[in-house]
C-alpha cells in the first residue's frame, strides 16, 4: 500500500511536468526574456515568496548571485524574505500587504523585475508586492497555481504569469522549481551560449 502510494506520486509529479512542458513553456520563455532584459539594462530581480516558495526563491537567488551550471560573472537577484530581522519587524509594525510592498519600494528601479513565487495568489503580502513593483515601474513575472485569482487582475500585460496547471500544492511547488531552472538555464543560455556538455555543482 504504502510503496504503491510512494510510487504514485512520481507518477503524479512526471505527469503534471509533461503537461507543463506544453502549458508553462512559452511563459517561461517569456520570463527569460523579461528578466535578461532587466540585467543587460543594469537592472536587478527581486524576488519573493512565502512559506516554502521562499525556500525556492533563496535558491533562485543563489543560482543567480553565484552559479547554476556553469561559472559565469555574478548577476543582480536579491530575495526580500531573507532578512527575518527586516521580515518581522514589517510584520509586527504594518499590514500584510506592506511586508514586500515596502522592500519593493525601497529596493526597486525602473527595469527592475519582481519575481513572484506563490501557492497562495491572494495573499495580502503578494497582491501588496506587485503594486508597489508597478509604482516603480518593474515588470512582474508570477509562477503560481491553477487559479490565479486576484493576482491575475493586477497584473499587466506587459508582466508574465506562469500559472502551473494543477492545484495540488507539492505538485505545484515542484513545478515551479523546475520553472525556476528553466528560468536558470535560459539567462545563461542566452548570456553565453549553448553548452551541450554542462559542468555540473558538485
Amino acid at each position: 500500500m504504502l510503496l504503491h502510494r510512494i510510487q504514485q506520486h512520481f507518477i503524479d509529479s512526471a505527469d503534471l511536468k509533461y503537461q507543463c512542458a506544453q502549458a508553462m513553456a512559452p511563459a517561461v520563455e517569456a520570463a527569460v526574456g523579461a528578466v535578461l532584459a532587466a540585467l543587460t539594462g543594469g537592472g536587478k530581480v527581486l524576488a519573493c515568496g512565502s512559506g516554502m516558495s521562499a525556500g525556492l526563491v533563496q535558491a533562485f537567488v543563489a543560482s543567480f548571485v553565484g552559479r547554476f551550471e556553469r561559472d559565469r560573472p555574478e548577476l543582480g537577484a536579491f530575495a526580500l524574505g531573507s532578512n527575518a530581522a527586516a521580515l518581522t519587524g514589517l510584520y509586527n509594525a504594518f499590514d500584510a500587504r506592506s511586508v514586500f510592498g515596502r522592500q519593493v519600494r525601497a529596493l526597486g528601479q525602473p527595469g527592475d523585475v519582481l519575481l513572484l513565487v506563490t501557492t497562495q495568489p491572494q495573499s495580502p503580502d503578494i497582491l501588496g508586492a506587485v503594486e508597489a513593483a508597478h509604482e516603480r515601474e518593474m515588470v512582474v513575472v508570477a509562477l503560481c497555481g491553477a487559479k490565479p485569482g486576484p493576482l491575475h487582475q493586477l497584473l499587466k500585460d506587459t508582466d508574465v504569469l506562469v500559472s502551473v496547471p494543477s492545484e495540488r500544492l507539492p505538485r505545484i511547488h515542484e513545478a515551479h522549481q523546475l520553472a525556476l531552472h528553466c528560468l536558470c538555464d535560459g539567462v545563461d543560455v542566452q548570456l553565453l551560449g549553448e553548452d551541450t556538455d554542462p559542468e555540473m555543482d558538485t
